[in-house]
């Protein structure tokens, strides 16, 4: 595998497009140095070190103290980085398992409160769409009109929505600060890992360069015919060197795994938090457009309402009145026929918010198939780091 994971850094702004990532892959032991280099000059150190330790060891008698104990610091080699990289997997199995059950709106996370409120904001506004409402406008008069009418009904419907909204959208923010919150934890939690595979990146060298050196010296014995001494070298001090360069390399491999898997609960988190800013301010965008409509409408409806009152005082003034409806019935038309409503306005404004719910919704579900295979991806590394941890716990305890 040719890529090579990185620092964490500070998030940068990026467009408004929710885009769900890919799931993680699960990173073989192999590839996981090669994922965390270590600089040049720090190898060179480690392998000096490695090499007058195999040279120390060599020269020491088999049976002497000394000697058990070097045998017992190479099993002990990492082992504060093992427990410490383990332990961050646990958390992060415990953190991808709360997204998921967010992703499928169970549990209660930041993720859930945020899918949830998005599909209630969604159902407050595919019932308050106009597309679903007639407001067209009629041309009778004496105050019976059809159509101002049912736009009454509509916008009285919408004020008695306006605290929902509200409530919805203080809901979101809410929940959207909860996001940014987890990603700041994530954050830190991605720091101190990163830490964590740095030094076992080193030990990874450590003890590739403790075999090579073992190895030499092993030949180099053979071919003095000291084959007595080699065995010993082989069997006490190569084969621990070896199991212990191994489970380096597969908790490394998990380490690794887990780096990624930060990063993509990350980006799940970051597309969370753009889809609610964009649902939050399209929304606004919606409601002042509602408030411009009422107003003309609240403006045609005092002068219907005047007409009206001046009809009914002057009964007694027939020619008066009928040169005043033939005056006023011009005007009515004329007002009703140029309403103020503008409905391909605010029909626009709500196919913004459609457009952004269903990316939300495309978003999700491609986001819960992804991270299901990132947890099963987790697990599988899980387990298999477990019994290299069980022996590091079992070994530090003897």
């Amino acid at each position: 595998m040719s890529m090579q994971l990185t620092p964490p850094e500070a998030s940068a702004s990026n467009p408004l497009v929710l885009d769900a990532p890919a799931s993680v892959e699960i990173v073989k032991a192999d590839d996981a140095p090669g994922m965390v280099p270590v600089p040049a000059e720090r190898q060179q150190e480690i392998n000096a070190q490695a090499r007058a330790f195999v040279s120390e060891v060599s020269a020491m008698s088999p049976f002497s103290p000394e000697y058990s104990s070097k045998i017992d610091g190479i099993n002990r080699i990492a082992g504060q980085q093992l427990v410490a990289s383990a332990s961050t997997s646990s958390r992060l199995l415990e953190r991808s398992s709360t997204s998921l059950a967010g992703a499928k709106k169970s549990g209660s996370s930041a993720q859930v409160q945020v899918a949830s409120t998005l599909g209630e904001l969604r159902s407050t506004v595919e019932d308050l769409t106009p597309s679903n409402a007639d407001l067209s406008v009629g041309r009778k008069i004496l105050g019976i009109i059809p159509g101002g009418n049912k736009l009454a009904k509509y916008f009285q419907k919408y004020e008695s929505a306006q605290t929902q909204l509200d409530k919805i959208i203080k809901s979101l923010m809410a929940g959207q600060d909860a996001l940014l919150k987890d990603n700041a934890s994530l954050a830190q939690e991605k720091t101190q890992l990163w830490e964590t595979m740095q030094a076992l990146s080193e030990y990874a060298v450590f003890a590739k360069a403790l075999d090579t050196a073992t190895a030499n010296k092993i030949d180099e014995m053979k071919m003095q015919g000291q084959i007595e001494e080699a065995g010993k070298l082989d069997a006490d001090v190569l084969y621990p060197i070896r199991q212990r360069h191994q489970d380096i390399l597969t908790q490394l491999a998990v380490s690794v795994q887990g780096y990624l898997a930060i990063d993509m609960i990350r980006k799940n988190n970051t597309e969370l938090i753009k889809g609610v800013e964009r649902a939050r301010t399209t929304t606004i965008s919606a409601l002042r457009t509602a408030v411009i409509v009422a107003q003309a409408l609240a403006n045609q409806k005092m002068v219907l309402d005047q007409i009206d009152a001046i009809n009914t005082t002057t009964n007694n003034m027939i020619l008066k009145t009928s040169e005043m409806l033939k005056d006023q019935t011009a005007r009515i038309h004329q007002q009703a026929a140029s309403s103020g409503v503008s409905v391909e306005t605010l029909q626009k404004a709500f196919d913004n918010v459609f457009q952004t719910m269903d990316a939300i919704d495309t978003f999700r579900s491609q986001a819960n198939k992804n991270m299901e295979g990132t947890v099963q991806a987790l697990e599988t590394g899980l387990e298999r780091a477990r019994p290299y941890l069980d022996r590091v716990r079992q070994q530090e305890g003897n």
